[in-house]
């Protein structure tokens, strides 16, 4: 295994790559000068393994059509069998070109419009956009919070499983937002209801292994037989690895019943050869880099104390939602008594800082932020400093 150390302090300039946090965020929120902590992308360069392999495929030269070969399954099968001893099998993985689509292609396969979709809000916004595009409608349970943590309401979650236009939910797991990890009995007792009331769990887990110390997240799939063939599973080593444009993800899916009808779907959207580059990218990374993910992970976690001690000191009127995963952070700034478009635009315009407003995550967003902490400490800093300085003034 390679024994790197890496400098995660480097400042990687990304400007004028076409990145849509450091080229695009003055557009986006049409405001001028932002530092960007709001796309859920890293600062940090990719393992070097990676950049290797891409660089090694890229010197070959012709970028014809390829397959998918079986180290790329394997890489898979190891990967989540080392690092979350979850087994799976290679006729289980279907590559998709990132989560959503595979998410999106599991709605059509399993749905019909009209049909409702629950989910766990705040939640991850696009899941509320393949919902309607596909012409169904949102059935929210709401996450209870209490104490700074967040809890699912399981006697709400019976109810709307038991509507009769209930198909399946989607589930994050790590949770974005709000960084929950759910434990195995949370997923027990979900997954339960799920089986007495025939609803279908599509299962986005694509912040899997960024969990910090003293939490252990549970594949959905792994825990039963019953929630393995009662649930489909999208994964993808681009959160973990730094990666989302090379498009490179997996649904993985243990029902071969259920194999079948998304399949169809994926030949009806015409899924065929994949991106020249996914499989080197994606056999570099299970095989070669575990090494800094562990640096990654402790870097990370130093963010977060670090974020945690500045709010406390410099910030008492904002709150931190503590996450158990994933770089993102779920910031309450509700104590300010302004509305979410007020807090998101005296941060663009007195702050000059851009995270990401609460409310588009739905009901229980308001008067939050999100904010992403995998980047060089000294732009983490920058970015609480001036939040404090404007707040402050």
């Amino acid at each position: 295994m390679n024994e790197t150390k890496y400098d995660l302090d480097e400042i990687v300039n990304r400007k004028n790559t076409c990145s849509v946090k450091w080229d695009g965020t003055d557009n986006f929120f049409q405001k001028e000068n932002l530092l960007p902590m709001w796309v859920a992308d890293m600062d940090f360069l990719s393992p070097s393994p990676i950049i290797e392999a891409i660089i090694h495929r890229a010197k070959h030269g012709v970028y014809g059509y390829t397959f998918i070969p079986q180290t790329y399954y394997q890489a898979i099968i190891n990967w989540f069998q080392r690092r979350h001893n979850w087994t799976i099998h290679k006729d289980w993985i279907y590559h998709v070109p990132g989560v959503l689509p595979g998410i999106s292609f599991a709605v059509q396969a399993f749905s019909k419009p009209g049909d409702k979709i629950i989910v766990q809000n705040p939640i991850y916004t696009p899941f509320y956009s393949i919902i309607k595009n596909n012409g169904c409608k949102k059935l929210l349970n709401p996450l209870k919070l209490l104490n700074g943590r967040y809890t699912m309401d399981f006697k709400d979650f019976k109810k709307k499983a038991e509507d009769p236009r209930s198909r399946f939910m989607i589930l994050c797991n790590p949770h974005n937002p709000t960084g929950r990890v759910w434990t195995r009995e949370e997923l027990t007792t979900l997954g339960e209801i799920c089986l007495e009331n025939q609803i279908l769990i599509i299962s986005d887990e694509i912040h899997c292994d960024i969990v910090y110390p003293g939490y252990k997240y549970v594949p959905f799939s792994s825990i039963s037989k019953e929630f393995e063939q009662n649930s489909i599973t999208c994964t993808a080593p681009s959160k973990t690895f730094n990666l989302p444009s090379l498009k490179v993800a997996n649904v993985i899916i243990p029902n071969p019943s259920l194999r079948t009808q998304y399949n169809k779907i994926r030949k009806r959207n015409h899924m065929t050869s994949p991106n020249y580059f996914v499989s080197a990218v994606t056999e570099a990374a299970y095989n070669k880099c575990e090494d800094w993910l562990e640096q990654l992970i402790l870097y990370i976690k130093d963010n977060l104390n670090f974020l945690k001690n500045f709010i406390q000191t410099n910030l008492p009127e904002v709150k931190v939602i503590e996450p158990e995963g994933t770089y993102l952070v779920w910031l309450d700034f509700r104590e300010l008594g302004l509305g979410s478009k007020e807090i998101s635009n005296f941060l663009f315009d007195k702050a000059k800082v851009a995270l990401w407003e609460g409310s588009l995550f739905g009901k229980g967003g308001k008067g939050f932020e999100r904010i992403n902490i995998a980047c060089p400490r000294s732009i983490l800093s920058e970015g609480l400093n001036r939040i404090a300085k404007a707040i402050k003034n």
